[in-house]
């Protein structure tokens, strides 16, 4: 089963979308509506095989407004996410017991 936590608001998501429906059924998870737990949260970063801060839009106001940094730490980066969902990177794609973020679209297509 594939699944893309999904921003309708976001070109790249919307991209990344397309790319996924053009290769079978997906799952659309709203995730600002529909926001993960810590546990999936925490489970897509290992899938990603990144850091916490790696899947942060520190562009975002949220972020600015709090008293985050690149350099704090997991637990704190997470507990952000998971308060304000809009710090999540977009869109993630979940298959085949891999995931990747569509930044570019592309760059999921090699888990499909």
């Amino acid at each position: 089963m594939t699944v893309i936590w999904h921003n309708p608001r976001c070109s790249k998501s919307r991209e990344t979308l397309a790319l996924v429906q053009e290769r079978g059924d997906v799952t659309v998870r709203k995730y600002l509506e529909d926001v993960p737990s810590e546990t999936e949260l925490r489970e897509v970063i290992a899938l990603l095989g990144i850091k916490p801060i790696d899947l942060v839009r520190r562009g975002e106001q949220a972020f600015k407004d709090s008293d985050l940094t690149k350099d704090s730490a997991d637990d704190d980066l997470i507990a952000a996410m998971l308060a304000e969902p809009k710090l999540i990177e977009r869109p993630v794609v979940l298959a085949n017991g891999q995931a990747r973020i569509g930044r570019p679209p592309v760059s999921v297509l090699d888990i499909l």
